[in-house]
């Protein structure tokens, strides 16, 4: 027991290099994928536009001004035009995209809290409990995302708050499906059979030896499921179940111009285009990110 302790010991003080060379090696098989950098890039780009985009806008998003109102693209005092009451669509844009990805970030996160807690909880105890947790993810997954996210959120009323919690009530489901498979290889890796022979309890196996192994998969997951968070939002606010107005979501912008799309076009095409990015960027981001984490397709 004392010399299978002293292995132990002497496998987790190594870890922590064999980690940081192979965070290492995925980056550098991440940056060695195009699609993946221009969508790494893209992203970034989009996250420092919500961060200071609205700071520097050229105008108050909500600012009318009927008497420049559906001006075309590249219009002096207005890059992007306006729309039918004058507003400034790259001021309305760069608040927009703030609120998009705050949406996305923010169901995400209460996803990966709920599905993550939920998928390990069921993939280590497994038994009646595994069943109960197993049998709700599979009860949500019955249903299409989009019906039970605009019934949620018709009961909990429009808004933003109301938005964020509706979709990340539906979205956990998913990563409570990855995190349960993986942990359910992990509780019988040999690793966590030597922590659990020196006597550590099952809350530091979790955390310290299962959750870790689990990151990697949930980055993935992660990536994907902000981009649908986003889609699923401006399909609330398109309806008018979500960000409600004066707030320039993407959705709601493409609503209020959806009338005069023969007419002024831009109004809806500029922020359904910010829309297509951002998921397209995401997108190539995560499928970068899955080969990079893959030993098995990095060499590809």
């Amino acid at each position: 027991m004392v010399a299978q302790a002293g292995e132990f010991a002497a496998g987790a003080s190594a870890r922590p290099v064999r980690e940081r060379s192979a965070w290492r090696g995925m980056w550098r098989a991440l940056t060695r994928n195009h699609l993946a950098t221009l969508g790494t890039i893209v992203a970034l780009v989009y996250v420092v536009i919500a961060v200071v985009g609205p700071r520097f806008a050229p105008y108050p998003y909500d600012q009318q001004d009927l008497l420049n109102a559906n001006l075309p693209p590249l219009s002096p005092g207005h890059i992007l035009g306006t729309d039918q009451v004058g507003r400034d669509l790259l001021s309305r844009l760069m608040m927009g995209i703030r609120i998009s990805l705050a949406v996305g970030v923010g169901v995400t996160a209460i996803s990966v809290i709920i599905g993550g807690l939920a998928g390990a909880i069921a993939g280590y105890y497994r038994g009646p409990i595994d069943t109960i947790i197993s049998g709700i993810v599979e009860l949500t997954w019955g249903f299409p995302l989009i019906l039970l996210a605009v019934i949620l959120a018709g009961s909990l009323g429009p808004g933003l708050r109301a938005t964020v919690l509706a979709i990340g009530l539906v979205n956990w489901a998913g990563f409570a499906r990855i995190v349960r498979g993986e942990v359910l290889g992990l509780r019988e890796a040999e690793f966590v059979q030597a922590a659990r022979a020196i006597g550590l309890r099952d809350r530091d196996l979790l955390w310290r030896h299962i959750v870790p192994n689990v990151i990697p998969p949930t980055l993935v997951m992660t990536s994907y499921y902000v981009a649908l968070a986003i889609v699923i939002e401006a399909g609330l606010s398109f309806i008018g179940m979500g960000a409600q107005p004066p707030l320039p979501s993407l959705g709601v912008m493409i609503a209020e111009g959806r009338n005069y799309m023969f007419q002024n076009p831009w109004v809806t095409t500029v922020p359904g285009l910010a829309i297509l990015l951002i998921v397209l960027a995401l997108n190539f981001f995560g499928d970068g990110l899955r080969d990079a984490l893959d030993p098995r397709l990095r060499g590809r």
